[in-house]
């Protein structure tokens, strides 16, 4: 199973705001900026809580026709219109992951800055794609959480987009 991270943070390395909030992020959708032909790449997405917690007040549902998976000890119940779009999953990562594999998962796609944080961890990600967008939020939440050692990265190639945005390409 190839595991990737997609993901956009500000150029001061946040995810959101402390609130939560994405209002930072570039609202102009003209640009492609490789995220359809990785949408289409992936099978299932996994995040943790918070990150499913954000994304609750999106419309339409951003994830439509992939597996999408939540890893939470707190959650219990899905509302009732997300039923049929998501589940949520209480085992611990290791496991969570290799039960995904043995259902047949082929390619993951992390999100959440917890959650991307515990499969480096793991030793896992296969590849993280990295979008800085040119802002200075000051505070927030960060991408990478506190790291027991080094993870080394392989640069696979950088981007640069007329609307400022920077994006980098690494295998782990």
């Amino acid at each position: 199973m190839q595991i990737s991270v997609f993901i956009a943070t500000s150029l001061d390395g946040f995810i959101a705001r402390d609130n939560g909030a994405l209002d930072w992020l570039p609202q102009d959708q003209t640009e492609d900026h490789g995220y359809n032909a990785f949408f289409s790449s992936i099978d299932t997405m996994l995040m943790g809580r918070k990150t499913y917690e954000t994304i609750l007040g999106f419309t339409p549902f951003p994830y439509e026709g992939k597996r999408v998976v939540v890893c939470s000890r707190t959650l219990t119940e899905v509302p009732t219109p997300l039923q049929s779009k998501l589940e949520i999953r209480a085992e611990p990562l290791p496991a969570l992951l290799k039960i995904l594999e043995t259902e047949g998962t082929k390619h993951l796609y992390a999100d959440g800055g917890q959650i991307i944080t515990a499969l480096l961890e793991l030793g896992v990600v296969n590849k993280l794609v990295l979008t800085r967008v040119p802002v200075l939020l000051g505070a927030g939440i960060p991408l990478f959480g506190r790291l027991s050692a080094d993870i080394v990265l392989q640069h696979q190639e950088t981007k640069t987009f007329a609307s400022g945005l920077v994006q980098s390409i690494y295998l782990v």
